[in-house]
């Protein structure tokens, strides 16, 4: 027994005989994970330099009753007409016989396509009346009823119906069927669904300033622009953060921990498309129509009419394409350096699935619930503090885009390492290579088509991404977003044009993407 020790402790294992993870893998790892700390350290931080008596002088006055109450206010309605939308959007175009169903399918997602804040500046061009909370909620549930139409469609596709046919044959009505046995299966997909819209009603900004909508987000870019990140706005971020970790917590409360998976012989049956009675089709089609002649339509419509009107002359702006190649540059920059962020994470985390480094993976998902608008400000107060060379620099913003999109990265480079076997890597490593050209050699040459997903979706949240980049971009850097935004401040929506429509043709890529991968998960 001792020869078998010696032997393993040569080789570098560990009791349960796995090798022992690189040193180097484990630290970088650490590092990157640590870095995500800083946001939520930072609005700990603030609350105890700030003093109790100027938290409440801060926190409990008007002002922040009537953020509070508007921001409460879009959750509470936007939230659930997102969710009806986007389930009866899935149910139409999944589990009916509705006309045309695959077309509506990918129209269904497509707004997906177009940034929330080109959204707003379609129908506030075409419609300047609008504003107010009635506006944003109608706006947001253009812009985000999608990420509840995806996963929900995905989860009709793979439903066994086995259940609903027998309710059927024991008398149940099919309205029943549905609320008793299909919604309960729903639950997860649109729990998720309305945790992800939730998420980003809060940490939106130029959606709800086009419509002079005051939210918690506007107030703290308003507060920060007067006062340079000031003790208001500080506390502002903090109390929107707390938001956020009250949403989080609310929807893992009430997510429940009942089975969802089919266990037993056989396997599932194909799907049955409901009948409709021609009543039905027609309102079918009419609401599947309407919602997207809504998101889709009209703002494309108004988009072109803008660019006509502004004709080629409109493109020939030197700054139109020195922002695409800024934006180009910092998009493709920021996804190689998640991408290489993530990989030790990544593989730690398939490879050795310790507490430790699911703790270590966690806060990277834990920081990016954050609104970029939170970040930002954590990182400026950092950098003016303790690193003040790099204040203003290309490094504090790709470290903002590190802490707000790595968990793109890490869900795609998860899967692939996952599906590298860690015998490869043992074989090689019993050749005499090091564990690092093993990984480097083989796993990360079978995981590339994981790591290529994660670095698209990584690369397309960079392009549209404004808040962070408005507050950290260096002087003289001018991105998609940010150029369409100043023009769109200076109420130039002609020149805006061709910056909405370049972002819309970027963010297509991204669209076909999960509309893919939705399908690729049912099976399809």
């Amino acid at each position: 027994m001792s020869v078998v020790n010696v032997s393993e402790c040569q080789r570098g294992q560990t009791r349960d005989g796995q090798r022992r993870p690189a040193f180097v893998m484990v630290l970088l790892a650490i590092f990157f994970s640590m870095l995500s700390l800083i946001p939520p350290a930072f609005v700990v931080a603030v609350g105890f330099d700030t003093g109790w008596e100027t938290v409440k002088a801060l926190i409990f006055r008007p002002r922040v009753a009537e953020l509070l109450s508007n921001t409460l206010l879009l959750v509470v309605i936007a939230v659930p007409l997102s969710v009806f939308t986007g389930t009866l959007l899935a149910w139409l175009t999944e589990r009916t016989s509705l006309a045309g169903k695959r077309i509506w399918s990918m129209l269904a997602v497509a707004p997906l396509a177009i940034p929330a804040f080109v959204q707003s500046y379609a129908w506030v061009s075409a419609v300047p009346s609008m504003h107010g909370l009635s506006a944003g909620v109608f706006l947001s549930v253009l812009a985000y009823y999608p990420f509840i139409t995806l996963p929900v469609a995905a989860v009709l596709r793979r439903l066994d119906p086995t259940l609903e046919d027998v309710a059927a044959s024991l008398g149940t009505p099919p309205w029943a069927i549905f609320f008793r046995i299909v919604l309960p299966q729903l639950r997860l997909a649109i729990w998720g669904g309305a945790l992800l819209v939730t998420l980003h009603l809060l940490a939106e900004y130029g959606l709800y300033a086009m419509i002079r909508f005051d939210t918690f987000t506007t107030a703290i870019y308003d507060q920060f622009q007067s006062t340079f990140s000031g003790p208001a706005a500080n506390m502002l971020a903090g109390v929107l953060a707390l938001c956020c970790l009250m949403f989080l917590a609310l929807e893992g409360a009430t997510r429940g921990k009942a089975r969802y998976a089919r266990v037993g012989a056989g396997s599932p049956r194909e799907q049955h498309s409901r009948c409709l009675t021609r009543l039905q089709s027609v309102f079918g089609q009419l609401f599947a129509g309407g919602v997207i002649v809504l998101a889709l339509v009209v703002p494309l419509a108004v988009l072109f009419r803008w660019l006509w009107l502004g004709g080629i002359e409109n493109w020939a702006q030197a700054d139109l394409w020195l922002s695409l190649r800024q934006t180009l540059l910092l998009a493709a920059g920021g996804a190689l350096v998640i991408i290489l962020a993530g990989i030790p994470i990544a593989w730690l985390s398939v490879r050795y699935p310790r507490p430790l480094f699911r703790v270590l993976e966690g806060c990277n998902y834990f920081a990016s619930s954050l609104p970029g608008i939170v970040v930002a400000l954590a990182l400026v107060t950092v950098t003016i503090h303790y690193m003040r060379p790099i204040y203003q620099t290309e490094i504090t913003l790709f470290l903002a885009y590190l802490l707000m999109f790595t968990p793109r990265a890490l869900i795609n480079l998860r899967a692939g390492i996952a599906q590298a076997p860690v015998e490869l890597e043992n074989v090689a490593r019993s050749l005499g290579k090091t564990q690092a050209r093993a990984i480097g050699t083989i796993t990360l040459r079978l995981a590339a088509p994981g790591a290529a997903a994660g670095a698209a979706l990584v690369f397309l949240g960079i392009t549209n991404e404004l808040t962070a980049t408005l507050l950290l971009s260096p002087l003289g850097t001018r991105t998609l977003s940010t150029g369409f935004w100043a023009l769109t401040s200076e109420i130039d929506y002609v020149a805006a044009a061709p910056y909405a429509l370049l972002m819309v043709l970027i963010s297509l890529p991204l669209t076909g993407i999960l509309y893919v991968q939705s399908q690729k998960l049912a099976g399809l």
